[in-house]
């Protein structure tokens, strides 16, 4: 334990002198935390890249699997036979997708933690409080006293002093940004779906995105600028990689699509 607390420490100690040394050259924390983020960024890349990979691989694939699932729907030993030698055959590692995810999250943890208990000195960037939440400005904006700011705190002032929505920059840049975030994720949602999406995925399409909104609501704007940049940066690596696998599906197209009954049939022959 104390091994792991010590690397933890370092971790620590690690991200907030590399935020520290971003700060001293660009003099704007705002610009510090996206420079943070696109290092954090590129240096998951190779696992990130991986992971993406993985999973259109996956999704191109399906049609295969869901005919073997047909065809040995009353034998799941043979089908589960037929399926690794699918995934040998095509070069997929269903957990591939997983690794990387594993590895990734201490450091995403350790990033958030560090973003959320840094002291940016009430500074602003691009009209976004890098220090409070969007609930906290809204509180502030109505003219709320109650010392902790929740969704009820805010909806009750709302009702008593409507006016306070006015003062539109204490909070706009910050409810710009959570917007933001929330579009940016629906849109990473529906591409990882495909035009093949299913009403498990259509529901995940909508929930995901105002999941993590309502998250957001609590974050200081710090932490949602560094998911905001994280997730637009996401956004642009998942449609290259989806680009460049296709053209390799189209270069390969007996590769991923579904074979022939027939082709089968007489294979078993």
């Amino acid at each position: 334990m104390k091994i792991l607390g010590s690397l933890w420490q370092l971790g620590t100690d690690l991200l907030l002198g590399v935020l520290n040394f971003f700060y001293s050259i660009s003099h704007s924390y705002g610009v510090a935390i996206i420079l943070l983020t696109i290092l954090i960024r590129v240096l998951l890349y190779p696992l990130s890249h991986k992971q993406l990979v993985s999973m259109k691989k996956m999704q191109q694939i399906q049609p295969r699997i869901i005919t073997l699932q047909e065809k040995y729907k009353d034998d799941k030993q043979k089908l589960n036979q037929e399926i690794m030698k699918l995934y040998r055959e095509y070069g997929v590692n269903p957990a591939a997708g997983c690794l990387p995810l594993l590895v990734q999250l201490p450091i995403l943890i350790l990033l958030f933690r560090v973003i959320m208990n840094y002291d940016f000195g009430g500074e602003f960037f691009l009209g976004i409080s890098l220090e409070h939440s969007l609930l906290a400005l809204l509180g502030q904006a109505l003219g709320s006293t109650a010392p902790k700011v929740g969704i009820t705190t805010v909806i009750n002032a709302i009702s008593s002093n409507p006016a306070g929505l006015l003062n539109f920059s204490v909070y706009g840049g910050t409810l710009i940004l959570w917007l933001g975030i929330g579009f940016v994720m629906w849109f990473q949602q529906r591409i990882t779906a495909g035009a093949a999406a299913t009403e498990q995925a259509a529901f995940m399409g909508w929930f995901m995105p105002l999941f993590m909104m309502f998250i957001c609501l609590n974050l200081p704007g710090g932490v949602m600028l560094y998911w905001g940049v994280s997730s637009l940066i996401g956004v642009v690596q998942q449609v290259w990689v989806q680009r460049k696998t296709s053209d390799e599906a189209t270069k390969k197209p007996a590769l991923y699509k579904e074979k022939p009954r027939s082709a089968e049939k007489s294979k078993d022959i």
